[in-house]
């Protein structure tokens, strides 16, 4: 006979108590446990079951819905997704083995296998190895996975892998204690790409700012969140870049997530690499982060069109900052390649006198442009020929840094 609910809810109360499993039909409130549908999938060269096996529950408000959901997961993997598992498992014993160059992968014991316990510490090559296992278990792709030979998986577990895996993940939740370098894009704040923006309002703890850096940006920076914006100045840039490295190393060590936020893209002269050098060297793998380049979008924004097919056939990037307060070096004249020089415009006669003479033989009546404050409401472009821009800038008013030059037919 059928219980009534009362005495249905009693027996439950009395199973829970003594912390017995309970499934009661048709009742997902008088439940503690649910039965899935599963499926175990099979390795499609030998058919024999692999260690994958995935289950839905709708907790008993749909069994044959779970039914479905199951079938419609398991179409959307691939058939050997199975084999990927056991490739990653495979790796994760060898990983764990001490004889690892000097031991078959069949011949791996099963104590080696076994789970690391505080009587078998984890040694640092061992930590290392697993720590690739686990790049190349989230970054690999599934096939490559379930395809990995003996070769493979001996060299990806060994002390100094031949091909270690990838380590720049995009992760939009940066790890505490960790190193980001974001581009902020040409200027205005919409053109943050959404990573950028999402770890800028939502995951940093301190954000280490280049001096170029709009308010509009610095603006979205929660208040919460520690701002240092870089006191660069001429005769004080490498000091001041060393401060902001030093200061990004303690927030890390503090377990802070740091951002050095930089105007454009960071790989473009804004120092990116000697970063990446200074923090690797410290322990810290930072995260590069890509922006709009202002190199890229200044132009675009202010009606210059970087190449144009029969005009101009390739663009040049470069500074007019000479190296070392050296004189400016500029490349050679090519009538088909557009030239957008960096951190020019205020020293823009010398960056014209370069341009002019020899050997680079720009000539005189050549199209030259200033875009100052690229995608700005305030942007400006003052057009002319190398041998007028000097007096149109000028005429112009103050400069609204910061700005390029492009010079070129295009």
């Amino acid at each position: 006979p059928l219980r009534s609910r009362a005495s249905t809810e009693e027996l439950y109360t009395l199973l829970q108590k003594h912390r017995i499993p309970v499934n009661t039909t048709d009742t997902p409130d008088l439940c503690n446990f649910s039965f899935t549908a599963s499926h175990r999938f099979l390795d499609p060269t030998t058919g024999e079951p692999t260690p994958l096996q995935v289950g839905v529950t709708t907790n008993g408000e749909g069994c044959r819905l779970a039914s479905r959901i199951t079938r419609e997961v398991v179409a959307k993997l691939p058939k050997d997704v199975g084999c990927a598992v056991q490739s990653v498992g495979r790796m994760r014993r060898l990983a764990k083995s001490k004889a690892i160059d000097d031991t078959d992968a069949d011949e791996v014991s099963a104590e080696d296998s076994g789970v690391l316990t505080p009587n078998r510490p984890v040694e640092e090559p061992t930590r290392q190895r697993l720590k690739w296992v686990a790049q190349v278990s989230e970054y690999w792709p599934l096939s490559k996975l379930a395809t990995l030979s003996d070769e493979e998986m001996l060299e990806l577990t060994a002390d100094k892998p031949l091909n270690p895996p990838t380590i720049h993940s995009l992760s939009p939740t940066p790890k505490p204690g960790r190193i980001v370098l974001l581009g902020s894009g040409p200027g205005h704040p919409v053109l943050l790409t959404l990573l950028t923006h999402q770890i800028l309002t939502t995951h940093a703890d301190l954000v280490l700012a280049d001096k170029l850096v709009p308010q509009g940006v610095l603006d979205l920076i929660p208040s919460k969140t520690e701002l240092v914006i870089a006191k660069k100045f001429p005769g004080n840039a490498d000091k001041s870049q060393e401060e902001m490295m030093h200061l990004a190393v303690q927030g890390a060590q503090k377990g802070l997530c740091v951002v050095r936020l930089k105007q454009g893209d960071p790989s473009i002269y804004a120092r990116s690499s000697e970063e990446v050098l200074f923090f690797r060297a410290r322990g810290y793998e930072p995260l590069v982060v890509p922006g709009i380049s202002s190199a890229l979008a200044g132009p675009t924004f202010g009606g210059i069109p970087l190449t144009h097919r029969g005009v101009a056939e390739s663009v040049v990037v470069c500074t007019g900052v000479g190296r070392g307060g050296r004189g400016v070096q500029m490349p050679e004249y090519e009538r088909g390649r557009t030239l957008v020089i960096l951190m020019g415009v205020a020293r823009l006669q010398r960056v014209v006198d370069a341009l002019l003479v020899t050997p680079t033989h720009y000539p005189p009546y050549l199209p030259i442009a200033i875009i100052e404050r690229a995608s700005m409401p305030d942007q400006r472009v003052t057009s002319g020929t190398l041998s007028t821009i000097v007096q149109a800038l000028e005429a112009g008013g103050p400069q609204r840094p910061p700005g390029m030059i492009v010079v070129g037919w295009s």
